[in-house]
């Protein structure tokens, strides 16, 4: 449907595709897209058609991180110019982090530096088996400062201090291993494995989708203690209490389909 310089999006059947069309830079990023990205998720995000995002990609890799022309580019910026650079890729995986939609990482090819960020930031990451991955930025002085919250949630602290701390490449079944993604399948699977992650997604209710994203991101990282356990007491009864809840549980014991599949 759109086009964008840097990607496509394509909405069909509830579902929005959005791929990374620059295979020929390995789809690394600069301001450009991250402008992108960032208009794009924002805009899908809000969407009443759309109730889940695939993010793909062209060509052997899925994403290599910052492209050098930006890096040189930013080899030259001053403290200040780096703070606002920083900030906007902030930004893009805030927007994608938070995105009301749940959002699929189709992982077609090898994952480098802020490309990890972007998967990190998915919900669901589905890698083919001969895809590699790798936080290099030690290796050129530098640290994976933006992305390190959602890698740190994407593959546990354990993980993260092995992988943040030596830069090494690892593959898509120690991925799989470390949790950084959840399923992976020989390339010629991946599309039929993603469908029908997008399809359950879609089949789900669309409001308890939304706020269960929420919740989850708000109950990962606190300590179980009685303010949590009321806050997620409010969250059921919230829920429960709601026309899509309500019609959810009728459907349900009434062995019809709910409203929102009619």
């Amino acid at each position: 449907e759109a086009v964008m310089s840097n990607l496509n999006i394509k909405v069909e059947a509830q579902r929005a595709t959005l791929t990374l069309t620059r295979p020929e830079l390995r789809n690394a990023f600069n301001d450009e897209v991250i402008a992108e990205l960032t208009q794009a998720f924002t805009e899908l995000g809000a969407r009443e058609d759309v109730r889940a995002i695939v993010l793909a990609a062209e060509g052997p890799a899925f994403c290599a991180g910052a492209d050098l022309n930006w890096m040189r580019r930013m080899a030259d910026y001053d403290r200040e110019q780096n703070l606002a650079d920083a900030a906007r890729l902030a930004e893009m995986l805030r927007v994608i982090h938070h995105c009301p939609k749940p959002v699929v990482a189709r992982v077609q090819g090898d994952v480098y530096a802020g490309g990890m960020g972007l998967v990190a930031c998915c919900d669901i990451a589905l890698s083919i088996d001969s895809a590699h991955y790798c936080l290099s930025e030690t290796r050129l002085g530098l640290v994976p400062a933006t992305i390190s919250p959602y890698v740190m949630r994407a593959m546990g602290p354990r993980a993260a201090q092995r992988y943040c701390l030596s830069a090494e490449r690892f593959d898509a079944a120690e991925a799989l291993r470390i949790g950084f993604v959840q399923e992976v399948v020989p390339a010629d699977q991946l599309d039929a494995r993603v469908d029908a992650v997008a399809q359950a997604l879609i089949h789900a209710s669309p409001a308890a989708v939304r706020a269960c994203k929420r919740l989850l991101q708000e109950v990962a990282q606190r300590e179980i203690d009685a303010a949590l356990i009321a806050q997620t007491v409010e969250a059921i009864a919230d829920i429960r209490s709601s026309t899509e809840g309500r019609e959810g549980v009728q459907s349900f014991l009434q062995k019809r389909q709910p409203a929102w599949l009619a």
